[in-house]
């Protein structure tokens, strides 16, 4: 049995749910993700945040790329899985710290600099 990619969920359902993936491409990007209220950083947050709480991993690695791509710092997704912690549960924000550093490596720590140059 082969494993499923899920680098990008919505690739791996495109298969199996065609409609589903054609309702996300033509709805959900072109008219929600543009939509003005909200900055594509802003809606990346968003979007992390709703995934962490609601317990949905599979997708948050392919989100968390795009939250970086959109302007979100890893010291900022970082902060937001640890508020998470005290709304979401202890659990969901470990879960998620798990998946952010299998997905985006561990951010620098203070002091790795002068650690790196002795």
């Amino acid at each position: 049995m082969s494993q499923t990619d899920f680098s990008s969920p919505r690739e791996a359902a495109r298969a199996f749910t065609p409609k589903l993936s054609g309702f996300i491409d033509d709805t959900l990007y072109p008219r929600f993700w543009n939509d003005a209220a909200l900055s594509p950083r802003d809606r990346s947050l968003v979007t992390v945040a709703a995934l962490i709480t609601g317990g949905h991993l599979d997708e948050l690695p392919a989100h968390l790329r795009r939250a970086v791509a959109n302007g979100v710092t890893r010291e900022e997704l970082s902060a937001a899985i640890t508020h998470l912690a005290f709304y979401a549960g202890f659990p969901a924000a470990i879960s998620a710290s798990a998946a952010a550093q299998a997905t985006l490596g561990a951010p620098a720590q203070l002091g790795d600099d002068a650690k790196s140059s002795d």
